[in-house]
């Protein structure tokens, strides 16, 4: 489990039978505290955290459209509006909570550090958990087409990590634990996917197995996984995928079609987000670097001009229209694959924290439109789940957590093969035309981080001590040492 090691004052070591009992009582208590009961706890937080996210969420999102049901033109106020402040805020006081947050996550494990941790105090800690999370609610206050996905992985690293300051001799390979365990069990809790929670840090975040990090990971997963069941029960995220009629081998002819237009979506997704300086005009592109609030503005007004010309359909993370396009319920235009990829571009490059899962996959939801069209003759739901997974797996070039999440968000074992080669199909048409997006990103922003002009940066020495602030260094330790009272498993 996690790794630790408790150093003792060789003045201070017990002479009596008494005392030496009393410090090996002691001394097992600190390593069952520092194994079990931290991370333990860490992970409730987790999935509590996760739960009360989800809840505030779907409320923030529903004011929204409460306030605009009746007055259209409210969001074009509402939108670039609280879009400027959002910004603001993220670049004056919570620089390192912008985007997705499974770029910091991944940074943080695998960027080199420097001797003061920097990265660690700027991209984690109490300052960017309160501000992934307001900045994202209020982001869909606006209507902004922002998933919660990625902030709770974010939210569930750092809750993670900010238990190293409790190890007296902290490492980076301590932090690469805790931040892995905290990212799988925000995705598991977000999702209620347990499976693709774990499959995600393997795949997207550590990039490697280690039996060490994997079983904290797993622990936290367990953890976080039973309070969100505590709280919010066993529900599918999409509900019950139905899919009438059996699978022959005609339908690889769905699966391939599916595969390749959600690949090339997904690389024209990628492209628009990473290149943005090659295709954006140059006013605009001036804009944004030296005027990010007006470049905020002007990118609110254009999202919500697609969600009144939608008729709503646009707007927030996509859940609800992709549920109810996959149940049957509610058809959604044929061109909701393009404008809501259009209002997802624009959501992303003004700068505020918010994900990518959910307005992904109704992306690829809309996409299922389309195919479907070319082969009425099968399942509309099949055709769904098949671009939902293709499309994920495009931009993220993930294609196990891709297609073992939707797996799970529908409990649609059933179309198990058809997904993965969908998802393995489109991830490598994506990697064709453009490296995976998130570990990009990563090595754009933030292996060599800075925090933007206008923000309010801590005074030098004032979180750098050891032991204190969110991203101290490990106390004057650069590996952790077995001193034969370790708390290692």
């Amino acid at each position: 489990m996690l790794e630790s090691a408790d150093a003792e004052s060789t003045a201070s070591r017990p002479t009596s039978a008494r005392e030496r009992a009393q410090h090996l009582l002691s001394t097992r208590t600190r390593r069952l505290f520092l194994q079990v009961g931290l991370p333990w706890a860490a992970a409730l937080v987790v999935g509590l955290v996760s739960v009360l996210y989800t809840n505030w969420s779907t409320d923030v999102y529903g004011t929204f459209v409460r306030w605009i049901t009746p007055h259209w033109w409210l969001a074009l106020i509402l939108t670039p509006g609280l879009t400027v402040i959002g910004v603001f805020l993220t670049r004056r006081w919570f620089y390192g909570s912008e985007g997705s947050g499974i770029p910091q996550v991944i940074a943080a494990i695998h960027a080199p550090r420097d001797e003061e941790d920097l990265l660690m105090q700027r991209l984690f800690g109490l300052r960017v958990i309160f501000g992934k999370l307001g900045l994202s609610l209020l982001g869909l206050l606006g209507g902004l087409s922002l998933g919660r996905e990625g902030p709770t992985v974010h939210i569930g690293a750092a809750i993670m990590a900010e238990t190293r300051r409790f190890y007296p001799h902290r490492s980076p390979r301590l932090e690469r634990q805790l931040l892995i365990a905290g990212a799988a069990a925000g995705l598991s809790g977000a999702f209620n996917t347990p499976l693709a929670g774990v499959v995600f840090a393997i795949e997207e975040v550590a990039r490697n197995f280690e039996s060490r990090t994997n079983g904290t990971m797993i622990t936290a997963v367990v953890f976080a996984g039973l309070t969100s069941l505590a709280l919010a029960g066993n529900y599918l995220y999409f509900g019950q995928l139905n899919v009438s009629g059996s699978l022959h081998l005609i339908f690889a002819l769905p699966v391939i079609v599916a595969a390749v237009v959600c690949g090339l979506l997904g690389a024209a997704f990628n492209l628009a987000v990473l290149r943005w300086t090659r295709w954006m005009p140059k006013p605009l592109r001036t804009l944004k670097l030296e005027r990010p609030l007006w470049y905020a503005l002007l990118s609110g007004l254009v999202i919500a001009a697609i969600g009144i010309s939608t008729r709503g359909q646009t707007w927030g993370s996509g859940y609800d229209q992709a549920r109810a396009l996959l149940n049957g319920t509610a058809p959604l235009s044929q061109t909701f694959g393009v404008t809501k990829w259009a209002s997802l571009v624009i959501t992303y490059l003004a700068g505020l924290p918010g994900g990518l899962f959910s307005p992904s996959l109704s992306i690829g939801a809309g996409i299922a439109q389309w195919v479907h069209m070319l082969f009425s003759w099968t399942s509309m739901a099949a055709v769904i789940a098949l671009c939902m997974t293709g499309y994920l797996a495009a931009v993220t070039q993930s294609p196990i957590t891709s297609f073992v999440i939707v797996m799970e968000m529908t409990n649609g074992s059933v179309m198990v093969i058809p997904m993965m080669a969908t998802a393995v199909i489109s991830a490598r048409i994506a990697r064709l035309f453009t490296p995976p997006l998130y570990e990009t990103l990563a090595e754009q922003k933030y292996f060599d981080y800075q925090p933007p002009r206008e923000a309010r940066l801590p005074k030098a020495g004032t979180s750098a001590r050891p032991g204190t602030g969110a991203g101290a260094p490990p106390g004057g330790e650069l590996a952790i040492e077995d001193r034969g009272t370790s708390a290692q498993p």
